[in-house]
């Protein structure tokens, strides 16, 4: 909202003195009084941030709300318990939270500064509590970089050093992880809650008292600024995050790169696990682009000047896409985590009785046979199937990729514990190993929690 110097003429004189009137006006180039809100020109950067933080930090916001809601309630499922799941599930929550600080912090504030509407919660509510959300989005910030990177280093020893996964990515660890980072977060942000302080004045327009914030002694010291501020924040959020990043995902990539050229010769387990680091592969990859104009203007900062307001603006507005889009990722590259969200949230009748419906009921996408890939091959190049070795039940195999998938027949799936009709008499060698393969199939699909 544009206003004029000729809306000076409405303050009543009578209840300011001087000094309170001369703090609540300055002179501008055309020598004309520019009115003041808490010491700042009231017309400067309006439009361009209610455009970026009044409109698309909110709607922004509200979506990845929604989005980390929905993803915390599929990830905590009980058929979804594991490490890597308890892992996204805190940075979901961090997230949400991250998102509700912004909208309190630029959202609603930006709203007034060109409309002129949330004028209480600008000058009454928002300095009240702005000393705590500063502190508390500082905190899920770092919060959320380091659990990025924990996931990332959970998933390089999952896919490149299998062996020790077993000790190493335990749900009792990512517990102790997240609850190291937490402290450690709170800990480096603790001196920002003594950063702000709030005094008071007239406003200008309306003649009530109204709050505004203030750096403290200690923010506005020299050495605090540059050591604390710019060096360490440097340090701790960006630079080691961000190379670490980079090294353990250049190891994942060439890792998942040689594991798709040898996709045959991968078992069933090593083909999820190789899925799922490619899914958070592109989680880090969206964090990495999100985070770059926020990294370019800090050291902008640090060792030049205070950036444009316009990269200040598009940084935040980054952020705040970086912590809504982990939903969508999910979504499209999580098997599991689709078929779960659209069991819980989407209507059946909207599905057909295909694979991708939420009543369709299946074990897996696919059996997998005990045979060998050579085995395999060989068997079908010479028109017979050694059928003791396959958890197939006389339906029709297909062969793709050297897996070996069965088509249900029936119109309804068979139950686990009974066959759907009777089979040729067998050996009991033969029905032991097929009783066996059965078995440690079904143990490997109760244990089976990836996305």
């Amino acid at each position: 909202m544009e206003v004029s110097s000729t809306a000076t003429t409405t303050v009543a004189f009578d209840f300011y003195d001087v000094d309170q009137f001369a703090q609540n006006f300055s002179i501008g180039t055309d020598g004309s009084r520019v009115p003041l809100e808490c010491n700042q020109e009231i017309n400067t950067n309006n439009l361009s941030d209610f455009i970026i933080y009044g409109v698309f930090v909110n709607l922004i916001g509200l979506f990845g709300i929604i989005g980390n809601t929905i993803s915390m309630i599929i990830l905590s499922r009980p058929q979804m318990k594991s490490s890597i799941n308890y892992l996204l599930t805190g940075l979901a929550r961090c997230d949400t939270a991250l998102l509700i600080i912004s909208i309190l912090i630029y959202g609603l504030p930006a709203i007034y500064t060109y409309t002129g509407v949330l004028f209480h919660y600008k000058f009454i509510v928002y300095p009240k509590i702005i000393r705590y959300l500063f502190p508390l989005s500082c905190i899920a910030q770092v919060v959320t970089v380091y659990l990025t990177l924990t996931v990332t280093l959970e998933r390089y020893i999952a896919v490149c050093h299998p062996l020790q996964a077993k000790s190493f990515c335990t749900y009792g660890r990512a517990q102790v992880a997240v609850l190291v980072i937490v402290i450690f977060a709170f800990v480096y942000n603790l001196p920002k809650f003594w950063e702000i302080e709030v005094y008071t004045e007239r406003h200008w327009k309306y003649n009530v008292t109204v709050y505004c914030i203030f750096p403290t002694e200690m923010r506005s010291n020299q050495f605090y600024i540059t050591v604390y501020i710019h060096w360490m924040y440097f340090f701790v959020y960006y630079m080691f995050p961000f190379i670490a990043l980079m090294i353990f995902n250049m190891a994942i990539y060439r890792r998942v790169r040689k594991a798709n050229r040898d996709l045959q010769q991968l078992s069933r387990h090593q083909r999820r696990e190789i899925g799922l680091a490619t899914m958070l592969l592109c989680v880090v990859i969206v964090f990495l682009i999100c985070n770059i104009l926020p990294l370019v203007s800090n050291i902008h900062e640090t060792f030049i000047e205070d950036p444009p307001h316009w990269m200040v603006q598009l940084g935040n507005l980054l952020v705040t896409i970086n912590s809504s889009i982990n939903f969508i990722i999910y979504v499209i590259f999580g098997r599991k985590f689709k078929r779960i969200f659209l069991k819980l949230f989407c209507s059946s009748r909207f599905f057909g009785p295909g694979r991708d419906s939420p009543e369709f009921q299946t074990y897996d996408e696919s059996m997998i046979t005990n045979t060998t890939h050579i085995e395999l091959r060989n068997s079908v190049r010479h028109g017979h199937l050694n059928r003791a070795n396959t958890i197939g039940w006389n339906n029709n195999i297909h062969v793709s990729n050297g897996s070996t998938r069965q088509s249900m027949k029936s119109g309804r799936p068979a139950s686990p514990g009974t066959y759907p009709f009777k089979s040729p008499a067998r050996s009991l060698s033969q029905i032991s190993r097929i009783s066996n393969s059965r078995n440690s199939w079904n143990r490997r699909e109760n244990g089976d929690t990836t996305l």
